[in-house]
């Protein structure tokens, strides 16, 4: 039998819960931190694609009918279609879609509905830690410390394990902002199954089909350029109404139909990517290691992936050993790196393309669009291989897993 380790997970966001999910599958004891009373997204509209979808249901979470499957397609603001995105009708099959929409919130549900009681525990902010080769020692706020013999920083953008590894660094404000929304109301002449992205010279232009909690909907955003160094005062929905102008059918009618108490407004930023996620005995996992822009659509796909993979890589191992832990949080971060490097690399690359690029030169952008392969092969072709490499890596993992796993049973 394997030596049980100790884990502390800091954060209840979904890279936090998926690693708390994957490590209570292993011998480890995790104890998952969340500094405010509950578990509570921060955001509301959500996607997913198939590889966080499997990993999802690998660590125990239902994902029966967990959003609506949806066709990516690429448009320009009038409807002309300039790149789809297809995979494989039988990964469609198999995993609810290529691509599907929901609510934020019936996530944190489905993952809360899975953690085991004893795990989590709200209301408990960590003030700092410290760490040394037989252990890492975290002082919450109210003066009691915690042992642990891993760290995982699952604790967004402003991460504290972050910090308190790799030092103080600057967010990259990316000058731009997203204003999206959902509604429940019936739009007969709005298809199903389909997840339009459209823009004008300037403005992205969005809608997606959603499934929350058995009901069928749609969710929407537009996404410009805004200054960060300015305080937005504007009133949501007549800025969302006014950035959609110029927009094919049905966009202004879901903004038109959305509840303002469902709109939401966020600036985008991120951070350079790290050239090592992992220090000692404290490593990183989702936005503490690569926040990403929305343009990627993955962020928070990619977290549920790192959380998966992490708990993977440690099953089976003395993580009491300082040896033994660094050569399994390096097979975890190894493959993660570039893959998530290049997902933040292109969503900032693509919000520059299509929002910061001199006036003068947009006309000769949109047709490049328009009239050649470009999007296709640089978003409708590399998705999909992106998508099927990262099935392939679970499968492989899944079975190394099992592996160490039925070897310590027997043991």
């Amino acid at each position: 039998m394997a030596k049980k380790g100790r884990v502390v997970v800091l954060g209840a966001g979904p890279a936090g819960m998926a690693a708390a999910l994957s490590i209570a599958q292993t011998e480890h004891d995790v104890v998952l931190l969340e500094r405010y009373p509950a578990a509570r997204p921060a955001g509301n509209i959500l996607n997913l694609w198939p590889p966080p979808i499997k990993a999802l249901g690998l660590i125990g979470v239902d994902t029966r009918d967990l959003g609506a499957p949806c066709q990516s397609e690429f448009r320009s603001a009038s409807g002309r279609v300039r790149a789809v995105v297809r995979l494989p009708q039988e990964v469609i099959d198999q995993y609810g879609g290529g691509f599907i929409g929901m609510l934020r919130p019936q996530l944190y549900s489905r993952m809360l509905q899975a953690i085991p009681d004893g795990i989590l525990r709200t209301n408990t902010p960590v003030q700092s830690f410290d760490q040394n080769d037989s252990g890492v020692r975290l002082r919450l706020t109210d003066g009691t410390t915690i042992e642990a013999d891993l760290l995982v920083g699952a604790d967004g953008i402003d991460s504290l394990v972050r910090r308190t590894l790799w030092g103080e660094q600057p967010k990259r404000e990316h000058n731009l902002h997203i204003i999206g929304g959902f509604t429940f109301d019936e739009l007969p002449d709005v298809p199903t199954g389909r997840c339009i992205v459209s823009h004008t010279r300037t403005i992205q232009g969005s809608w997606t089909s959603i499934r929350h909690e058995g009901r069928a909907g749609y969710q929407w955003w537009v996404l410009g350029a805004y200054d960060s160094s300015k305080e937005f005062t504007g009133d949501l929905n007549a800025t969302a109404t006014k950035m959609a102008e110029g927009f094919a059918s049905p966009l202004p009618e879901l903004i038109a139909a959305t509840d303002p108490a469902h709109l939401q407004r966020w600036p985008i930023r991120d951070r350079p990517p790290l050239e090592k996620w992992s220090k000692g005995r404290a490593t990183l996992v989702g936005d503490a290691a690569h926040p990403t822009s929305p343009y990627a659509a993955y962020g928070a796909g990619m977290s549920i992936e790192d959380g998966y993979f992490l708990g993977r890589r440690i099953a089976g191992v003395d993580i009491s050993d300082p040896a033994a832990l660094a050569a399994a949080l390096d097979a975890y971060e190894a493959p993660r790196r570039p893959h998530t490097a290049f997902q933040v690399d292109t969503a900032y690359r693509l919000g520059k393309i299509f929002h910061h690029i001199p006036a003068p030169i947009r006309p000769i952008r949109d047709l490049i669009f328009d009239h050649s392969p470009f999007l296709q092969k640089m978003i409708g072709e590399t998705t999909p291989g992106e998508i099927l490499k990262q099935l392939d890596e679970i499968d492989v993992t899944e079975a190394e897993f099992e592996s160490r796993s039925g070897a310590s049973a027997v043991a």
